[in-house]
């Protein structure tokens, strides 16, 4: 087999100090799972502790790994091992014989390189964490707005405010590899409830503020949690209605406003904190000195094509090492950058930068207000002025938007001036972009004129980084802004890779979602004739696997440990990726929203039965649409010659298993005559229209209202805002196999992008 084909065989070399991912474990006093690592010597050491739940550093760490118990690793000269803190501590790793696992306790062998990006020493989340307090735990990390007044954490107190939460949730019964489900919007609380379940060997498990009571049962139930931490009374109330049916819930904590009903599992979080006041640091010290790099301890769901959304299981050594390898790209420097948060912390892009990447550069994150998205955010900008800066499609548009709005109200010499300053910006951008570095005549005072002004009303004058990912974003949006000299580079990436896979910082271009990152590869599988193939992931960022899913994860990992995207691409000649279509079914919204469409789609059709098909739209759009046809019947005319004949009565076979109720004719192609079942459904509803065209011609007010009806129906069954309907049409003709709408197996095509959707937007 070769190397592309499975990258864990091209480990090789000796070392003197090796140790393998496939060690002893034993059970300390409390009942937790502790892993003990195999020394060269064949001894077994007990884990490391020391006192403020810092675990006690041994020797210099190990700097090779036995990946498969026959390869061993480079040795020291060939790669040097990055140290975990200044103190050294070492890394030990749990034992793994899969690369993948559906088990919350089960550890995974690693995908080390034998030198490189790849063969880095794996950290736990703690051992990063004390590494940039180390180093920086003076620096603030942390700012809040509270009561009108600025709340800061320094890294150290943050740090320490971890710490206290680690022994809270044990002291409410977190058991190991359980979850702590937390619904809110993003604050310190939110990052400090996440690490401090971390260190106390739990799940920190994400639930978006927009589900619905229902949705987040299902989140709390998966993960098992012993504890969820809500925002308000708004998501506490959601809880409570699901509580009685969550055997494994223990406590909830609501860390904003002051709680309306007492109840002994119910928690403000100054109770919280203190809960844990009285338990001992060595019992902390124990846990933190059992958390192993190969085992899982971040849950993000994911939604699938059909069914409920998907737990994917990450790793420490899945986020560490994806933190800190991007972070390196971002800037070598520690302690320069400021970041603002806002976006959802359940998605993974948000929580990689906003919580990982962040704490890799003792980076300093400014909270945002929860009305972000209707506005505040521009505010926020302004005064925090972030060195970088991460926004998905519909953030961009929305700016754009404004930004158009504002300049349609002046005057003609200023537009003049603002579109001969853009023209000379986007003639720099590309310059740029090109590798040219060329500035034309003009560009200065275009500088000084409009982009330094523009940059700072939009706050991002000391921005050295704009980025977009979660969804596609449109090549206008991209040339708008570069026009601007705001270049705004694509990232590339799924949950089940930790975030990013791709990006475009030092090198860039419009279209393209970048490189892939160091010490990753990518293979395109079953390429067509231009190049285009399923995009398949390999690196240390590649998920565990999904959460009791055994069967999902097989289908996403294949037997050699790539994982398969779903997405089709192909690379340039200087090997940039670029997306150009996507096999799995599912839609991106602008707002970077995963929407299953088939279930939505079946619903509607369950809900409404006069409808033969529904097709949901809202890939790169800002909401969900939906594309409406009526059951018709489809009359038969025999075709000349015979092969045409018999191709027609294959496609009619295929349409009847779809249209039962249908009468077709060999060409499959529908009339405008109403089905006899439609017919009966418009009788019912008092409408004597026999014909598709006179529905449409006098929007029929009662098959109107029955269908708007039956849509509001499907959307209260929505886990969440941006699953529901909010525009439909219905179309003149059924769809067909001839017509271009179904496929050869009556599935609506996968690149619903095809049709012209721009009058729905």
């Amino acid at each position: 087999m070769s190397v592309e084909e499975n990258p864990v065989a091209a480990v090789d070399g000796t070392s003197d100090s090796s140790y393998s991912q496939k060690e002893t474990s034993k059970t300390d006093g409390t009942g937790s799972k502790m892993n003990s690592a195999v020394s060269p010597n064949g001894k077994t050491d007990d884990p490391p502790t020391a006192p403020k739940c810092t675990p006690k550093p041994p020797a210099k760490p190990p700097r090779s790994y036995e990946l498969d118990g026959a390869a061993t690793g480079p040795s020291a000269e060939e790669t040097k091992a990055v140290p975990l803190t200044t103190a050294d501590l070492a890394t030990t790793l749990a034992p793994a014989e899969q690369l993948w696992s559906s088990s919350r306790d089960r550890a995974v062998r690693l995908r080390m390189e034998g030198s490189g990006p790849g063969s880095e020493t794996p950290a736990t989340v703690h051992q990063m964490f004390l590494e940039t307090v180390e180093r920086f735990g003076d620096h603030p990390a942390l700012v809040s707005k509270k009561d009108g007044q600025t709340v800061t954490l320094t890294w150290r107190q943050y740090y320490e405010q971890c710490c206290a939460a680690a022994k809270s949730f044990l002291k409410l019964g977190l058991e190991r590899f359980h979850g702590v489900g937390i619904l809110g919007f993003n604050s310190a609380e939110w990052f400090i409830s996440d690490i401090g379940c971390i260190l106390a060997g739990g799940l920190a498990a994400g639930i978006y503020t927009t589900n619905s009571p229902e949705a987040c049962h299902y989140v709390a139930a998966n993960c098992e949690a012993n504890v969820l931490v809500v925002e308000d009374q708004k998501q506490l109330g959601k809880i409570l209605k699901v509580k009685d049916q969550l055997p494994h819930l223990k406590a909830i904590v609501q860390y904003k406003g002051e709680l309306q009903q007492k109840a002994p599992f119910l928690y403000t979080w100054d109770e919280f904190m203190k809960a844990g006041e009285d338990v001992p640091n060595e019992q902390l010290e124990a846990v933190i000195g059992s958390l192993r790099a190969n085992e899982c301890c971040t849950l993000i769901y994911t939604s699938g094509t059909t069914g409920n959304p998907k737990g994917v299981m990450l790793s420490h050594d899945n986020i560490t090492w994806t933190a800190r390898t991007v972070s390196k790209i971002i800037n070598p420097n520690c302690g320069e950058e400021v970041l603002v948060s806002y976006l959802p912390l359940s998605h993974v892009a948000a929580q990689m930068i906003d919580v990982w990447c962040c704490m890799s550069l003792a980076g300093t994150t400014h909270f945002a207000q929860p009305d972000a998205l209707k506005g505040s955010l521009a505010n926020t900008l302004r005064e925090t002025r972030p060195t970088g800066f991460l926004g998905v499609p519909r953030v961009w548009e929305k700016m754009q938007e404004r930004m158009k709005a504002v300049g349609a109200k002046a005057s003609p010499l200023r537009r003049r001036v603002a579109d001969w300053a853009k023209s000379i910006g986007l003639e720099y951008g590309y310059s740029v972009m090109n590798g040219e570095n060329v500035v034309p005549w003009g560009f200065m005072l275009s500088n000084s004129l409009v982009f330094k002004k523009v940059r700072a009303a939009l706050g991002l004058d000391r921005c050295k980084l704009c980025c977009t990912g979660a969804a596609p974003i449109t090549k206008e949006t991209l040339e708008y802004f570069m026009s601007l000299n705001i270049p705004v580079k694509e990232l590339y990436g799924m949950s089940e890779s930790s975030g990013p896979h791709t990006i475009s910082i030092n090198e860039y271009r419009i279209g393209s979602c970048g490189k892939v990152i160091p010490g990753c590869k990518t293979k395109l599988e079953n390429p067509d004739t231009d190049g285009n193939g399923e995009i398949c992931f390999w690196g240390r960022h590649v998920f565990m696997g999904y959460l009791n899913m055994p069967d999902k994860t097989a289908e996403s990992l294949d037997e050699s440990g790539w994982l398969h995207s779903g997405d089709l691409g192909k690379h340039d000649e200087d090997d940039f990726l670029y997306i150009t279509g996507r096999i799995k079914e599912l839609i991106i919204t602008a707002g970077g929203e995963n929407i299953p469409p088939v279930p939505i789609e079946d619903a509607v059709k369950s809900e409404v039965p006069i409808i033969s098909n529904a097709m949901l739209i809202g890939d790169k759009l800002k909401f969900l649409s939906m594309l409406l046809t009526l059951k018709v019947t489809i009359f038969f005319h025999l075709f000349k010659p015979p092969q045409k004949a018999a191709a027609a009565q294959r496609n009619r076979s295929r349409l009847m298993l779809l249209c039962p109720q249908c009468v077709m004719d060999d060409d499959g192609d529908p009339t405008d005559d109403l089905s006899p079942e439609a017919l009966d459904f418009c009788r019912q509803h008092g409408v004597r229209a026999t014909k598709v065209s006179e529905i449409i011609a006098n929007k029929e007010p009662a098959i109107y209202k029955a269908i708007q009806e039956g849509v509001e129906r499907v959307n209260a069954t929505s886990t969440s805002n941006a699953q529901k309907v909010q525009k439909w049409v219905i179309l003149d003709r059924d769809f067909t196999v001839g017509g271009g709408e179904l496929g050869q197996i009556l599935q609506l095509f996968f690149s619903r992008l095809l049709l012209a959707v721009e009058p729905y937007r």
